[in-house]
């Protein structure tokens, strides 16, 4: 399968080869039959080589889908997750039920820290059960979040960002941010690279952690997936973006991309002849990890190793040339996420699954709460501030009433930090505490009552 790109993005500013795509939300949803789309569709859409998912609701709009009329077919029942203990460890321990044709497929969400990969975990799953916030290291270690979709399940495994061993050192992070990334995505069958496009500084380069764990695994599939497009103002960007982040390579097929503004022609207009943006195919599609050109292939030397000489070429490299796809969307936006969601599900493989349906998470509901409160401290307290704060549950309890009682006590390493975190007359400790207790209710779905004490720990 091609890589697609959100043609209606760039209609105004970019010319075609006059070729022609397939719609890819109105392709999938057929089951891969060109024949579902509407005669208008075929005559707006334009084919190239190489597609690219875009955005679901651009697409509908291209070829004359009214809001709301097109139907997703992946609609299904999202789990809750059982405040007790117990019974969520009962889940997960237990042999999970199988329909008659299972499918499977665990996929590593990897990227550089708060690219927007629990955002769209979360998105994914339909329920919000990783932490978010602005800030960087929000996730501190990798989580599986599970959708189960009549016979397929998928396995995502949000990862803390990539960092390296000398901003672990300085900012006193856990080991475990260097590890876990690592392990997932060699645990994984598909891994999606998210890149913040909104980030002028780091979306026209990957970074070389990220770069390194790709060429470690140069077996396992990737798909690029350029996140944040609805804070890009200049949407023609991407095209270059996409450009310099997969070498001008996607599915083994060369790109050769220019884009140029021009004034805004006429609706009904002929387009003119000359071509701005043209593709060629290379000598046949890659396989996972075979490199589509000779001059960005890697060294001999083991999988999972890496030679100095690789490394250096590595540090030099802007983009990875194999990837199988790319996406264009705003991990915020359910309806273009649905689109990534579909693709997973009819890329799953035969294979029993991992986990019963009424599994959500692999974290246990006390992990969930704990991660609750550390993005409210995230959000609410100084940079450096919530990163020395540890916490305990010291109460966690069913009420009279099936509501859950929690109280957690919270460690600060500075008397200053706990009057930051107390705030006026306990507004900032209160907020924390009633903003978390309504977040893991829609996890749990039942009323949550917490309580926040404060100490400084000597």
């Amino acid at each position: 399968m091609s890589s697609t790109f959100c043609i209606s993005l760039f209609r105004k500013t970019l010319r075609f080869a006059s070729s022609s795509v397939i719609n890819a939300p109105l392709f999938l949803k057929s089951g891969g039959s060109f024949r579902c789309l509407p005669e208008s569709a075929r005559q707006t859409v334009v084919r190239l080589p190489v597609c690219c998912f875009g955005t679901e609701t651009a697409l509908d709009s291209l070829v004359g889908v009214k809001a709301g009329e097109s139907d997703d077919g992946l609609c299904h029942r999202v789990p809750s997750v059982s405040p007790s203990n117990a019974e969520h460890r009962s889940l997960l321990i237990n042999r999970p039920n199988q329909p008659v044709n299972p499918k499977v497929l665990r996929v590593a969400v990897i990227g550089a820290p708060n690219a927007g990969k629990s955002t769209l975990s979360n998105q994914l799953l339909g329920r919000k059960v990783f932490p978010v916030s602005q800030k960087v290291h929000t996730t501190r270690s990798s989580a599986q979040g599970i959708i189960t979709d009549n016979d397929t399940q998928l396995i995502l495994l949000d990862t803390p960002g990539l960092t390296t061993p000398s901003k672990v050192k300085k900012h006193q992070l856990e080991q475990s941010l260097l590890v876990d990334p690592w392990d997932s995505v060699q645990e994984a069958n598909l891994v999606l690279v998210l890149v913040d496009v909104s980030d002028h500084w780091t979306r026209s380069k990957l970074s070389f952690e990220v770069l390194k764990c790709l060429a470690s695994n140069p077996h396992i599939p990737s798909v690029l997936v350029l996140n944040k497009v609805d804070l890009l103002k200049n949407k023609s960007m991407l095209l270059d973006i996409a450009t310099e982040l997969t070498g001008g390579t996607v599915n083994g097929r060369k790109l050769r991309i220019r884009s140029v503004l021009k004034p805004e022609t006429e609706i009904g207009a002929p387009e003119p002849e000359d071509r701005e943006v043209e593709t060629s195919a290379s000598e046949g599609p890659a396989g996972p990890g075979q490199a589509a050109a000779e001059n960005v292939r890697l060294g001999d030397a083991p999988k999972g190793e890496l030679s100095n000489d690789d490394l250096s070429s590595l540090r030099s490299r802007h983009g990875w040339p194999h990837f199988r796809d790319v996406f264009m969307l705003s991990a915020i936006e359910q309806g273009e996420v649905e689109t990534l969601k579909r693709y997973l599900v009819l890329g799953a493989k035969p294979g029993p699954w991992q986990y019963h349906s009424d599994v959500l998470t692999d974290q246990s509901p006390e992990e969930i709460c704990g991660n609750a409160v550390r993005e409210k401290l995230l959000e609410y307290l100084p940079q450096e501030v919530p990163y020395n704060i540890s916490q305990t549950i010291e109460m966690w309890e069913e009420g009279e009433s099936g509501e859950l009682k929690i109280y957690l006590k919270m460690y600060v390493k500075k008397e200053s930090h706990m009057k930051m975190v107390i705030g006026h007359r306990g507004q900032v400790i209160n907020r924390i505490a009633r903003e978390a207790a309504e977040d893991l209710k829609h996890i749990f779905l039942c009323e949550v009552k917490m309580r926040i004490s404060i100490k400084v720990k000597k």
